[in-house]
C-alpha cells in the first residue's frame, strides 16, 4: 500500500532506505466506502493526503444546493483542501469518495517532524504545492478561455483511468456544463471519431 507513495516521492526527491520506512510509519491508512467522506466543510484540514486507490473528489455546495467540483483525485494522485490545510481556517471544501478508496495520511505535527528529521520532504512538498498551484492556474485559464468540447477532450486525456467509473453528472459539474450538454459532446465527439 505504502509502495505507490514512495514511489510518488523518489520521483521527485531521493530517499534512504531508513527515509523510507519512517515514511511508512508516519503515513496511516484511512479506508473509505464509495460515499462516505473524507473531510466535510467547517472542519479542521490537519493532513496531507495520498490516494492510494480509488478516487476522492473535492467540492464545494453553493446555496442554491448545487454541487461544484474542483477536483477529482486517482490513485496515485495527493488531494487536500490546501487553503485549509495552510492557513488552518475550516475546510471550504468537502472530500468525498466516489469508489471505495484509501488514502494514507499524515498530521501536519508528524509532518513538520518528517521535515525535520528528512530534509528532503521538505522540498518535495514544496515542489508539489508549486505544481499543484499550477495545474490550479491551468484550470482557472482553460475553464476562461478554451470551449466546453476542449475541457471535455482535456478532461479525457487527465482522467483517462478514471472516466469510465465517474458518474457523468459528476464530470458535468467538474467541466461547468450541465449533464445535458455533456450527453451532447459526448455523441458529437463520437460521431467525430467514427
Amino acid at each position: 500500500m505504502h509502495e505507490a507513495l514512495v514511489q510518488n516521492i523518489c520521483e521527485i526527491v531521493p530517499l534512504a532506505d531508513v527515509e523510507v520506512e519512517m515514511i511508512k510509519d508516519y503515513f496511516k491508512p484511512v479506508h473509505l466506502k464509495k460515499k462516505q467522506f473524507l473531510l466535510q466543510k467547517g472542519e479542521s484540514c490537519n493532513h496531507m493526503r495520498f490516494i492510494a486507490a480509488g478516487c476522492i473528489k473535492l467540492f464545494s455546495i453553493d446555496d442554491s444546493g448545487k454541487e461544484h467540483i474542483l477536483q477529482f483525485g486517482i490513485e496515485g494522485w495527493w488531494v487536500n483542501d490546501l487553503y485549509a490545510y495552510l492557513t488552518q481556517k475550516p475546510a471550504t471544501f468537502f472530500m468525498q469518495a466516489i469508489t471505495n478508496s484509501t488514502v494514507l495520511q499524515v498530521h501536519r505535527y508528524q509532518l513538520n517532524d518528517l521535515y525535520d528529521k528528512i530534509h528532503m520532504m521538505d522540498r518535495f512538498f514544496r515542489i508539489k504545492t508549486q505544481n499543484g498551484y499550477v495545474a490550479l492556474q491551468e484550470r482557472t485559464i482553460n475553464a476562461m478561455s478554451q470551449s466546453a468540447e476542449e475541457r471535455y477532450f482535456d478532461f479525457t486525456r487527465k482522467y483517462r483511468v478514471m472516466e469510465q467509473q465517474i458518474p457523468q453528472y459528476m464530470i458535468a459539474s467538474y467541466l461547468g456544463i450541465t449533464p445535458e450538454h455533456l450527453s451532447a459532446l459526448r455523441k458529437n465527439l463520437t460521431g467525430k471519431l467514427s
